[in-house]
């Protein structure tokens, strides 16, 4: 019998599109959503390759862990924002000039969970500007607020793209890195921008560079 050619896995994916308002969210996904999609698909495809059930376990538990906690965060300071809305009588909410449409392409549950984490950081960045509008915060404050949030996802990324990085060494020590290669080597699709980008030139990448290690 002839013998079968190779053919691409068939997986399971959702298409969401999503609007990012804010310019902190945008620049989030602009500068790690894609590497984090990559990322988390690679940490998949690369925990079934190497079969352990408690690593997967391990890893998995981890990254849950870290988008989660991340998100518990971001939902109890969105809590104590709404509530300085309320107390000052704010209900409306600010227009963006020039919000961006994306299509998000869910590839793992892991990133189901990141997609919302961004949605969530996005809604505090609105609740933030909606106060700095009406004068209840100062320039310093609505500023260190929003790059604050912006910073602790930029590293949250990162951080995920370090635990794929320790996945691969762990299935080269097993002898598996051409295995890894290969069925890794279709980039899993994460985004498609229906407008164009902000341009971006700060330096806020500088200040979070250091931050790109796995946790312990």
């Amino acid at each position: 019998m002839a013998e079968a050619k190779n053919r691409a896995y068939s997986r399971p994916v959702f298409d969401q599109r999503i609007t990012i308002q804010s310019e902190q969210a945008q620049r989030v996904f602009e500068r790690e959503f894609p590497r984090v999609v990559s990322s988390l698909y690679a940490i998949d495809v690369i925990l079934r390759i190497i079969g352990d059930d408690r690593e997967i376990d391990e890893v998995e538990g981890l990254v849950g862990a870290m988008i989660g906690d991340c998100a518990k965060d971001i939902q109890n300071e969105k809590g104590r924002i709404e509530k300085l809305r309320e107390d000052n009588g704010i209900t409306a909410s600010p227009r963006y000039t020039n919000p961006e449409q994306v299509e998000i392409r869910i590839v793992s549950p892991q990133v189901a969970q990141f997609v919302a984490l961004l949605q969530k950081m996005d809604e505090l960045m609105i609740a933030l500007d909606a106060l700095w509008l009406c004068g209840v915060l100062s320039n310093k404050q609505r500023s260190d607020g929003v790059y604050q949030w912006q910073q602790r996802l930029l590293r949250l990324g990162r951080r995920i793209v370090a635990i794929e990085r320790r996945a691969r060494a762990s299935a080269g020590r097993r002898g598996k890195e051409a295995e890894v290669r290969e069925a890794t080597g279709e980039v899993a699709e994460g985004t498609e921008i229906d407008v164009s980008a902000p341009e971006v030139g700060d330096a806020d990448d500088n200040q979070s560079a250091k931050a790109a290690h796995a946790a312990e």
